[in-house]
């Protein structure tokens, strides 16, 4: 064997060992489930930042509603009867013109978006981490377990409400994030 496999195999028979001990008595091991996304939704800052990211969608939508009321009436203009062909091949290639523009800018905004969006959740999954440890610290907590939801993956499929520690992390985010 080489020395690795001796390392690997090491590994195993303390872990067994360990394993094979007595488990410690259950009020020992403490463990809380919370939810993140209640903790976002809830708190004064997650609020804040929803409204942030509502306000820059709002904001994006309200000029690709603008654009596409531009291209409702440029359509129009192509339509009219009376236009010789050569105006109406000119006004057909400013249409196609706006048309690739404002398609390339819903592409832009969606991405801009998801990227804010993103970079919201990831922020904001640090400082639930960070609180979540806090509280976990300060009430002997050995795990805290995220209860997932429908949307993403439902991690925990059944646990007593005693064990849920939402309302407790969500006033140590808050006092974390003023």
């Amino acid at each position: 064997m080489t020395q690795r496999t001796w390392i690997v195999v090491g590994i195993a028979q303390v872990l067994f060992a360990w394993l094979a001990q007595p488990a410690q008595p259950a009020d020992r091991m403490k463990v809380a489930m919370m939810d993140q996304q209640q903790v976002i939704e809830r708190s004064v800052a997650g609020k804040r930042a929803l409204e942030d990211l509502k306000s820059y969608s709002t904001t994006r939508q309200k000029i690709i509603d603008s654009d596409d009321q531009e291209l409702k009436e440029l359509e129009k203009g192509v339509q009219d009867a009376n236009l010789s062909e050569e105006v109406r091949k000119e006004k057909q290639e400013h249409f196609k013109t706006k048309l690739e523009a404002y398609q390339r800018r819903i592409q832009d905004f969606n991405r801009e978006v998801q990227e804010k969006q993103r970079a919201m959740v990831a922020e904001y999954a640090q400082k639930i981490h960070a609180a979540a440890t806090a509280v976990a610290q300060k009430e002997g907590y050995i795990a805290v377990i995220d209860r997932g939801s429908d949307t993403t993956v439902k991690i925990v499929l059944y646990s007593h409400p005693s064990i849920d520690i939402t309302e407790q992390i969500i006033k140590e985010f808050d006092r974390q994030n003023k």
